[in-house]
């Protein structure tokens, strides 16, 4: 399993007119897996998953503005699973920072799952 942890993204996600223009802070983490024996046996890229391509995509979808979370999760690991079609499995997390709740809220997230 691989995981990229804690990617940090600025975006215009939400519902309310104050989250489109104001923007907010969000995390996404992925964790992945794929048939890895050829790259632990070879030690070339070539043989693996190169994360900072992933990561490239998620940053491209992350900065498409979206109302809902589960849009943005899926958006997202739809994008990463189409661009690397040897992933067997992953699970994709997408976090809001202080989400617009009548309540102190640190933090709302989706998890959606590929398989």
């Amino acid at each position: 399993m691989v995981r990229l942890n804690n990617m940090q993204f600025r975006g215009h996600h939400g519902c309310l007119e104050s989250e489109k223009r104001d923007g907010n802070w969000f995390r996404v983490d992925l964790a992945f897996d794929y048939d890895m024996r050829r790259a632990i046996l070879t030690d070339d890229l070539q043989d693996a998953i190169d994360y900072s391509e992933i990561y490239e995509v998620i940053k491209a979808e992350m900065a498409v503005p979206a109302n809902l979370l589960e849009h943005l999760a899926g958006r997202c690991l739809n994008a990463v699973t189409g661009r690397f079609p040897r992933i067997e499995y992953a699970e994709l997390t997408v976090t809001k920072y202080n989400p617009p709740l009548d309540g102190k809220v640190e933090s709302t997230s989706v998890t959606v799952v590929y398989e």
